[in-house]
């Protein structure tokens, strides 16, 4: 246990749930992280992953009720006032006709600005608004556990181009704090997602998501507990990069700016190719053919081994499987683009579809 870094008022049983367990002292010779303090896994690392879950539940409500609504009404509020206007000026000038005194009349009420939208319009800002502060928070997720996670990788003797160092020196443990931290983050991360996927809405690729979260839950939790820690560190940092961009362009097109979104969706897209169907293929081919090669010592799970013929396969299918997933989502995201290049705009494929009462009152 590590009650010494718990604070001398907290209960025992309350330490896994706000601090690291299993702390150990650091290796003879460290590779990575020289200075930081080291841990072993078990199954106390779950109370810790309860916290974070918690944790973020309420900092996205926080951060989507007080922050990114408020700023999307507003701008779309006003977004719809300048419209407003804009038509109103327009009709008074194509309808405008001249009385006596030489000014200008109008030949009917069109011209008049309207002060109440309709019901259609609210429900349609309303709609934008949840939608901008969805992804907003993604995007905010996102790009601190990618910078994050790229410090934590920064510090491995590791490279995308060069994975067969993530098989050196196995079994790679203890782990640094920091790399520790990430990984029980990230999978608190993915399972509050799992949580999200079934409450809200559902989008046309539930299923597609929800095996992707099971299957990226799996992957974290065996590569954990098998000390695979190297090659989840890498491939969740490349996942990671993508998934900054989509939100942003979403969120870009939910408030009206068209040009941004497309900019960004086509940034996505490159980056999404690169680093999902090439650097991750590398990873993939490394963990096929380098793991057999450089790992020689089999299973022997008290000296932290856990390399077996069925653990390799487990671990490769998985990540065959995965990248998969993400063909088929590759193949999506280009029919967007195709709409991009021939004008018509991005617009997201797996998004939600409109509510029936939503289609019955337009």
């Amino acid at each position: 246990m590590n009650a010494h870094h718990a604070l001398e008022w907290l209960p025992s049983y309350l330490v896994p749930f706000v601090s690291l367990s299993y702390p150990t002292p650091p290796p003879a010779n460290p590779d990575s992280f020289h200075h930081s303090a080291y841990y072993k896994t078990g199954v106390l690392d779950g109370c810790f992953i309860i916290t974070c879950i918690a944790v973020m539940a309420v900092l996205r409500d926080v951060v989507r009720i007080f922050v990114l609504e408020p700023f999307a009404r507003w701008k779309l509020t006003r977004a719809w006032k300048r419209s407003n206007s804009c038509h109103v000026q327009q009709n008074g000038n194509k309808n405008g006709i001249t009385n006596g005194n030489g000014h200008a009349g109008h030949a009917n009420n069109d011209s008049k600005p309207k002060s109440v939208m309709s019901a259609r319009e609210s429900r349609k800002i309303h709609r934008s608004v949840l939608r901008f502060a969805e992804q907003g928070w993604s995007a905010i997720y996102y790009t601190l556990q990618w910078l994050f996670g790229f410090y934590v990788h920064r510090n491995l003797p590791t490279q995308a181009l060069k994975p067969t160092e993530l098989w050196l020196n196995y079994p790679h443990s203890p782990l640094a704090g920091p790399l520790k931290l990430y990984y029980l983050t990230q999978t608190a991360f993915y399972l509050h997602q799992i949580l999200i996927l079934n409450a809200e809405a559902r989008r046309k690729d539930h299923v597609q998501m929800m095996t992707h979260h099971v299957l990226t839950i799996f992957l974290m939790v065996m590569s954990y507990f098998c000390n695979f820690t190297r090659i989840g560190c890498l491939i969740m940092v490349l996942m990671d990069w993508n998934d900054i961009f989509l939100p942003i362009a979403k969120m870009f097109r939910y408030i009206g700016l068209y040009t941004l979104c497309d900019i960004t969706f086509t940034w996505f897209l490159l980056s999404w190719f690169v680093a999902r169907h090439v650097l991750f293929v590398i990873v993939i081919k490394s963990a096929w053919f380098d793991g057999p090669r450089l790992i020689s010592v089999g299973w022997v799970p008290e000296l932290g081994y856990y390399y077996s013929e069925r653990t390799y396969n487990t671990f490769v299918y998985l990540l065959v499987a995965l990248q998969i997933i993400q063909i088929v989502w590759f193949w999506m995201i280009c029919r967007v683009a195709w709409r991009v290049i021939s004008g018509q705009g991005a617009s997201d494929d797996r998004s939600d579809d409109e509510s029936e009462e939503d289609k019955k009152n337009q």
